[in-house]
């Protein structure tokens, strides 16, 4: 089972005549993902992969049901495409453009908390569930890494995902799904709001998370951990504990404020709530094994 996207999700691609939304619609649709439209402004008519293209949103749903969205649109369209996709009652929405103004997600999360959507995204690969369907831009097809399993990831970072989760199927686990929530200051949804997903997932045996210093999104899944609003195992790893004190880090998320937001506080609290944190991507599989997690 699937926590956000499955082979039955009927997805739409805003952007889908772009050289980045043609590309990776063609993973998509390689993975099993069911991509029933595109939408671009003035490219009604056209088609894509076998896919057709609408001028709107509004205009595809007159021909199809539309589950989720995927977005391949600049940072500065982002907003209006996300809205878009609100106005037209779509309540999955992915967008990978990085560099979205800061302003823009804050108004883009607000309405989406108002209609109860999640926004995925900005600055992130996006969601997958191996061997079921995708929206984003992952390397799927590379095994020792998107394996079907029983562990949920949720990751802050782009670069480590891939290494974190071939160390957990190296172990001899595999994925149930995999939610990139990017790593900007305001992404469109956090940790916290995935957890209760993984909760409820029958498929999903533990959860893997990879962090980052700055923000307060690891504390958060800490205290949920504690009101025992997550009861299943979690194993996290943490990127930027190297990182010396006082120096500005070039991520947009990495930002230490009131004593929160330190990868040391972020060990801390966890810890306290009884996740185990890894010190290398290598100890993921292990540490899973401690907590009595079986494997597939």
């Amino acid at each position: 089972m699937s926590i956000f996207i499955d082979r039955t999700t009927q997805v739409c691609v805003q952007g889908i005549t772009g050289s980045e939304g043609s590309f990776w619609t063609e993973h998509m649709k390689n993975l099993g993902t069911q991509v029933v439209c595109g939408v671009t402004p003035g490219k009604e008519g056209q088609t894509i992969l076998g896919v057709p293209v609408y001028h709107s949103i509004k205009n595809a749903m007159k021909h199809h049901k539309i589950d989720a969205t995927m977005l391949f649109v600049p940072p500065k369209l982002t907003k209006d495409a996300v809205f878009e996709a609100l106005d037209a009652g779509i309540k999955k929405i992915v967008t990978i453009a990085d560099g979205i103004p800061l302003h823009d997600m804050m108004t883009i999360r607000a309405r989406a908390l108002d209609e109860h959507a999640f926004v995925v995204g900005g600055n992130t690969s996006g969601v997958i569930s191996p061997h079921e369907a995708m929206m984003g831009s992952f390397p799927h097809w590379i095994e020792r890494v998107y394996k079907k399993g029983s562990i949920g990831v949720m990751t802050r970072s782009g670069s480590l995902t891939n290494e974190v989760t071939a160390m957990i199927v190296k172990s001899g686990y595999g994925v149930s799904s995999l939610i990139g929530v990017g790593g900007d200051p305001v992404p469109g949804a956090r940790f916290a709001e995935f957890l209760p997903l993984f909760e409820q997932d029958p498929d999903t045996s533990a959860v893997v998370i990879i962090g980052e210093l700055g923000g307060t999104m690891e504390e958060e899944v800490a205290e949920m951990m504690m009101t025992k609003q997550f009861t299943k195992p979690l194993v996290a790893f943490l990127g930027g504990r190297t990182a010396p004190k006082g120096q500005k880090m070039g991520h947009a998320g990495a930002i230490i404020t009131g004593g929160k937001g330190s990868v040391q506080h972020k060990i801390e609290v966890l810890e306290r709530a009884g996740a185990k944190v890894a010190d290398r991507p290598s100890r993921v599989g292990l540490l899973l094994e401690q907590l009595g997690v079986p494997k597939q």
